[in-house]
């Protein structure tokens, strides 16, 4: 058994989409991070850096004690090396998945997230930053857009763990200001996505988690998302 610590976020959907299309059995464990549950000792006891998602697995595959994984690229990797499925043997294949994988967890999560939040989030509107991260999106789907062009998925060799971290990112293309129309082939890539069966399993655990993903922000949830410094010593 996974435990499962999540919230309905483009990260968290990652885990998601895996657990639904390995079939693996898993518990959701909600982290409320609007009402500041990555901050309490449990979950940093296996989250350090005070965000989710992050798995526990009950079962690890030497039969040891239970193992804790945080960061969703570690996740992925984790998960998809425990149960043989979504990471191929091919070290060409390997190291393909692995370079599109970590693409997505150092360039695409980590811009796009700074494009939602001067856009959505920041208590003031600055040009240069909202400028900076929607140019920067723009870049970067076009770098997806040119990788797909010639295939289905990123990986010559089928949907893999590189197509899960990153389509959770630009399902939120409209709050990014990207026109989707401009990249034909993530296009094509995301609605192919959208209708696995799987996909639709792990999405809709954000009406069950959080039925209010779509309101907007309190003061509260502002502070606890982006009020954040180092902890006291």
């Amino acid at each position: 058994m996974i435990d499962l610590y999540y919230w309905p976020t483009p990260n968290g959907h990652k885990i998601t989409l895996f657990l639904e299309e390995a079939g693996l059995p898993y518990a959701v464990k909600p982290v409320d991070i609007g009402a500041g549950d990555q901050f309490k000792p449990g979950f940093l006891a296996i989250s350090p850096n005070n965000r989710m998602p992050a798995i526990v697995d009950r079962a690890p595959a030497d039969g040891g004690a239970p193992i804790s994984v945080f960061e969703s690229g570690a996740i992925l990797l984790y998960l998809a090396e425990k149960c043989g499925k979504f990471l191929d043997r091919d070290p060409r294949q390997r190291i393909a998945t692995l370079e599109w994988l970590f693409w997505q967890v150092g360039g695409l999560g980590p811009m796009l997230g700074q494009n939602h939040h001067f856009n959505q989030y920041a208590p003031e509107k600055i040009p240069y930053a909202i400028e900076r991260y929607v140019r920067e999106s723009h870049r970067l789907y076009g770098v997806l857009d040119q990788r797909l062009r010639d295939r289905e998925f990123l990986i010559d060799s089928g949907y893999g763990i590189a197509d899960m971290a990153s389509y959770p990112w630009t399902v939120c293309y409209a709050r990014q200001n990207i026109d989707i129309d401009e990249f034909p082939h993530v296009k094509r890539w995301m609605r192919v996505i959208a209708e696995r069966p799987a996909t639709q399993r792990a999405y809709a655990l954000t009406a069950q988690t959080n039925p209010n993903a779509d309101k907007p922000l309190n003061e509260e949830e502002r502070k606890h998302l982006f009020g954040q410094s180092a902890p006291s010593r």
